[in-house]
């Protein structure tokens, strides 16, 4: 027991704690609180100091989160392997700040302020820990607080952060989280020339936020804060939602839908061919969510909200509609000269309107079409009319514009490589087909895939013209 004191000092001793002060002095930081913040951010003012004698450390015995957090899919990831490296050392099994070090002032974000840390005696795992100061807020502004340390506490998705340790400091309330090195998207689009991005890029990001929306609304959580300031960009390349303290919560049924899907065949001057099939698809929205509170950044904010006769699930398919009109032209389709004219063009009857520079050739891009008119289906301002308020990310995935996207392999696509943005290139078989590492290997396994291709299609007569068989629910019918 002594050693593990030696390893790690107590918790009245620690090189690094949190003080309340008039202003701060400290370096750039990657994240700050923009003039499109959203309502009712509070202005905290935390800072670290180099080194302070004495901190008490008490933990809330009455917390419903649990301080160490373990999910199942990430129990190779590199970072959980550090904590779990650290608790084992510790005297208790869990983890404390004394085992954390302070780096610098990463941002500020909804409540508190955000640092990057790091383990003790450990530099090879970076994380960002986000302190709010209890003491600072109403309690209103601690109801949410609660609220974010409980929905961070429930996550488990690649898109979405991983609370790795919940820590009450003294009148501090400190999570542990993912740190994104890259950044925020609002931040990477103001480095893009004309503020906007390819449309290939921007089917990329949509396609992730709109898996980490499925996810949540899965979970009956109604986001309310989709804005490109909460999207933080990994060094992987990868999304990560940030930023749930203006999340609410509500009950949602999950539940199968069955439809049949025709497939057109190859026609014949004998016969034509169809082929019937039973999709079975998944639906969890929480489309008996309601709330009234008015919260959000106003440039996203819906209709119905700001009418404030109450709103739903809605909200966060407005928001995702905003959001793709931002990549796709580096504004927002309503703003105006002030926040109230923004809200009076949001509320009133007209319609989005898509920016036309004729200097450009981007109306010439492959799948601006289908991006445009995803754009007006999801900012329809009556939301039992908006696309994905009835069945969520399951109507908006069948959209033309994500066409060809694989949705079950979309942590294995390859990001987007702009302007600004530094990717971590990791080996990995996602990337190369059949796991082949040389050229010679990946024509060896197209040899052997065209000659199996042969040996099915002599089998099977898939070269004849012969009527050919398919399944529709699980039993085979004969197509004339």
């Amino acid at each position: 027991m002594e050693e593990l004191d030696t390893l790690y000092p107590p918790d009245s001793d620690l090189d690094l704690s949190f003080t309340s002060c008039a202003s701060i002095t400290t370096t750039t930081t990657d994240r700050t609180l923009s003039a499109r913040s959203s309502l009712a951010r509070s202005s905290l003012t935390l800072s670290f100091n180099d080194r302070l004698s004495c901190t008490s450390i008490t933990n809330n015995p009455s917390a419903e989160i649990p301080n160490f957090h373990r999910r199942a899919h990430r129990q190779h990831d590199p970072n959980w392997t550090a904590i779990k490296a650290a608790t084992t050392l510790s005297s208790d099994g869990a983890l404390h700040l004394r085992h954390l070090k302070l780096l610098r002032l990463v941002g500020s974000g909804n409540l508190g302020r955000v640092f990057l840390c790091r383990l003790r005696d450990y530099d090879h795992a970076n994380f960002a820990l986000k302190v709010i100061d209890r003491d600072a807020l109403t309690a209103k502004k601690l109801s949410h607080v609660q609220t974010e340390a409980e929905i961070l506490s429930s996550l488990d998705h690649p898109f979405l952060p991983t609370l790795y340790a919940h820590l009450e400091v003294s009148h501090y309330t400190c999570l542990l989280i993912d740190f994104c090195p890259n950044g925020d998207l609002h931040n990477l689009l103001r480095k893009q020339p004309g503020n906007r991005l390819p449309v290939e890029s921007v089917r990329f990001y949509a396609a992730e936020v709109l898996i980490a929306l499925e996810y949540l609304h899965s979970l009956g959580i109604v986001y309310r804060d989709l804005k490109p300031e909460n999207i933080l960009i990994r060094e992987d390349g990868h999304i990560m939602l940030s930023d749930f303290d203006l999340c609410f919560k509500s009950e949602v049924s999950p539940k199968l839908d069955f439809t049949t899907r025709v497939e057109e065949g190859r026609y014949t001057c004998y016969s034509d061919r169809q082929r019937e099939e039973m999709v079975t698809e998944f639906v969890a929205e929480p489309t008996a969510a309601f709330s009234k509170s008015c919260v959000g950044t106003h440039e996203y904010l819906s209709p119905e909200l700001i009418s404030g006769a109450g709103h739903g699930n809605g909200v966060d398919w407005w928001a995702f509609g905003v959001l793709l009109y931002e990549l796709l032209y580096g504004t927002t389709p309503f703003k105006g000269n002030s926040k109230e004219s923004t809200l009076r063009n949001i509320a009133s009857s007209k319609g989005v309107k898509f920016y036309v520079n004729e200097n450009e050739t981007q109306s010439d891009e492959p799948g601006m079409v289908e991006l445009r008119d995803l754009i007006e289906k999801l900012l329809v301002k009556d939301p039992r009319k908006r696309l994905g308020c009835a069945r969520g990310a399951t109507d908006i995935k069948r959209h033309p514009f994500f066409n060809g996207i694989k949705w079950p392999l979309i942590r294995t696509y390859r990001p987007p490589e702009i302007r600004g943005l530094t990717i971590k290139r990791t080996k990995s078989k996602a990337h190369v087909i059949g796991g082949a590492s040389s050229p010679r290997r990946r024509r060896c396994w197209w040899k052997r895939l065209g000659y199996l291709m042969r040996i099915r299609g002599s089998k099977y007569n898939l070269n004849s013209n012969h009527n050919y068989y398919c399944h529709t629910n699980h039993k085979v019918r004969k197509c004339a």
